[in-house]
């Protein structure tokens, strides 16, 4: 086995788990990751193997979610009533099946919020070029500390993710599809969209997490049927890898989710704002300063 690749798919899933959930582009860390590595150590996994790895993590990532929020996603659950029988005048316990209509209703809005990014993502492929990747950082990164500072003088009008309207879903799954430019960031466009519609911090991540199920297994499923007979002929050090990067990357997302809720309950998303602006001038940086020498 190949330590260096065994530590690179550790390191990927770290990634992975912690900025698939913070708006900061996972897509946009992981390329320019991936970039510096293969610059200086190379890579001996096959292509094929490449191409898989990347939406295969993200399945370990988005488990943490079903796992988190089950009890909210869900729509299937057991009610304890009590029922008198001809024989007792006590109510005797028993449980019952029942549906949630306002979980069903939640996964309509999901659904509808995925059509546009599954539109744009099947017609347009632009280039994961690092000054792409640089401005796209800085550019979200500043409408983070604009929307923010604009949002201290407004009152969330949805507080919870259930209440979020047909309207308000449809809006924030257009802006998700603006995802395809790398360095965008899934969750922090869909987190803006639902900041500017008056969503509360946590139901706009909650809806954002959400949404990620579809999307992420759908590519990931589209990426296995495209590659189909190179992930079957993986050699069993490629499995371990994949498994390892997996493992990590669910692990990693549990704490991450864990953190952001608790976090976005009492501070804004500022601080996510200044890092991608300072990532993405360092990005530039690098491209720029070595052209001068």
């Amino acid at each position: 086995m190949d330590f260096l690749e065994l530590i690179k798919a550790v390191l990927l899933g770290i990634i992975e788990g912690i900025t698939e959930w913070l708006p900061v582009s996972s897509t946009g860390h992981i390329l320019l990751f991936d970039a510096v590595w293969s610059a200086t150590s190379g890579s001996q996994a096959s292509e094929a193997f490449q191409d898989f790895f990347l939406y295969f993590i993200q399945l370990g990532a988005i488990l943490s979610v079903v796992i988190l929020f089950f009890g909210k996603l869900c729509p299937f659950k057991l009610r304890q009533k009590s029922e008198f029988t001809d024989a007792q005048s006590v109510p005797a316990p028993i449980k019952r099946l029942y549906s949630d209509k306002n979980i069903w209703l939640l996964w309509g809005k999901v659904a509808v919020a995925c059509i546009p990014c599954v539109i744009v993502g099947v017609l347009v492929d632009i280039t994961d070029e690092p000054w792409i990747i640089a401005v796209a950082l800085i550019v979200y990164g500043a409408l983070f500390l604009f929307i923010e500072k604009w949002n201290e003088k407004r009152e969330a009008k949805v507080t919870d993710v259930y209440a979020i309207t047909w309207t308000q879903a449809a809006i924030i799954g257009a802006a998700q599809a603006l995802s395809v430019i790398p360095g965008t960031s899934r969750s922090g466009v869909t987190i803006l969209a639902a900041l500017l519609l008056g969503i509360s911090r946590p139901a706009g991540a909650e809806f954002t997490f959400f949404l990620a199920i579809p999307v992420m297994v759908g590519a990931s499923l589209l990426q296995f049927l495209k590659n189909v007979s190179g992930v079957l002929s993986f050699t069993v050090f490629e499995w371990i890898y994949l498994f390892a990067g997996f493992a990590v990357a669910f692990a990693v997302s549990m704490l991450c989710i864990k953190w952001l809720m608790s976090f976005v309950r009492n501070h804004d998303f500022k601080p996510f704002g200044w890092y991608r602006i300072a990532l993405g001038a360092l990005v530039l940086a690098t491209m720029v300063i070595p052209a001068w020498f």
